[in-house]
């Protein structure tokens, strides 16, 4: 039997790695008890598999934000630390859906292991529903935000928006619808787009995303628009119609996604993922610890176009 493929960190799912200016690696990631956020740092993308993690910010034993801390990512926006993450006021299911809204914490010391993290409080959206995946990135000196979130009327879990913030904790103006679960494969188990990231190479800008049960079937899709149009125009986004990055079987790498970018030392692009390496998950998936980070290189074709591979290989 084949040596299954060896994750970079073990047990963390919606793995987020930030490649600052300070030289170092920043990694967060789900942790299994979901009970706080925990950052660690190293100069190596290797090195973040011995750093030693830190707890910078753990729940409140009752609230709003008090069950259930979901798929935190650092960034760095307008000079400040933030951890953008969802949270819930129980585990409790409700219409269907756990009751999970968005976060966020900041850090304004330079180094965001040891600084002081605050509570920012909550990212309001235009719907009182179940949301989360939250990302930011800069385009043309604007901050964008990108989340996940049920939508009345729309059928589904979560669907993928798109709006411009006026700080790094509230959005402002338009926001754009940028997919609903609608194809085969974004749709088996339960109708979900979540867990979007971006990436800006020749001359497009790429959003991927995840679909689908976080079971097997959890597979990654891809938008993308040029760098020079409207981002909150929908005709300016392009949907690719088949999954980008899936179950690699032979492997033993299964449903792969929740993805983040990040480059190595020479400045090669990278793609973070989380993925199981078996089926047979016994209990409540949820609560299955065994979605680990991975790593691997990012390629390119002639056209410019992403080209991901399969789990389990470089």
């Amino acid at each position: 039997m084949s040596t299954l493929p060896k994750p970079l960190i073990p047990q963390r799912a919606d793995p987020y790695i930030h490649k600052h200016t300070d030289g170092y690696y920043y990694f967060t990631a789900s942790v299994p008890a979901y009970d706080g956020i925990e950052l660690r740092r190293a100069k190596t993308l290797e090195g973040l598999a011995t750093a030693t993690p830190k707890m910078v910010w753990m729940k409140p034993q009752t609230g709003p934000y008090s069950e259930l801390i979901w798929a935190p990512e650092i960034h760095f926006n307008d000079g400040a630390w933030y951890v953008y993450f969802a949270a819930a006021p129980s585990r409790e299911i409700k219409h269907d859906l756990f009751q999970h809204r968005m976060y966020a914490i900041s850090c304004k010391d330079a180094d965001p292991i040891e600084g002081e993290w605050q509570f920012c409080g909550q990212i309001e959206t235009p719907w009182d529903t179940f949301c989360l995946d939250a990302t930011t990135f800069y385009h043309n000196d604007e901050l964008y935000y990108c989340w996940a979130q049920k939508e009345p009327g729309v059928k589904g879990n979560s669907n993928l928006y798109l709006a411009k913030m006026s700080s790094p904790t509230e959005i402002t103006g338009e926001i754009t619808r940028l997919t609903i679960p609608e194809l085969d494969w974004e749709i088996i188990g339960f109708w979900v787009n979540e867990g979007p990231n971006v990436l800006k190479r020749n001359g497009k800008i790429f959003l991927t995303y995840s679909a689908s049960a976080t079971d097997e079937n959890y597979a990654m899709g891809l938008l993308y628009a040029d760098l020079d149009s409207d981002l909150l125009d929908i005709n300016s986004w392009t949907k690719v119609q088949e999954p980008v990055f899936r179950s690699n079987e032979p492997k033993s790498m299964f449903g792969p996604g929740h993805n983040s970018f990040t480059q190595d030392e020479n400045g090669n692009d990278v793609l973070v993922y989380h993925c199981r390496q078996y089926t047979e998950i016994e209990g409540d998936p949820l609560w299955n610890p065994d979605r680990h980070t991975f790593t691997k290189s990012l390629n390119w074709d002639d056209n410019g176009m992403p080209v991901f591979g399969k789990p389990g290989e470089q």
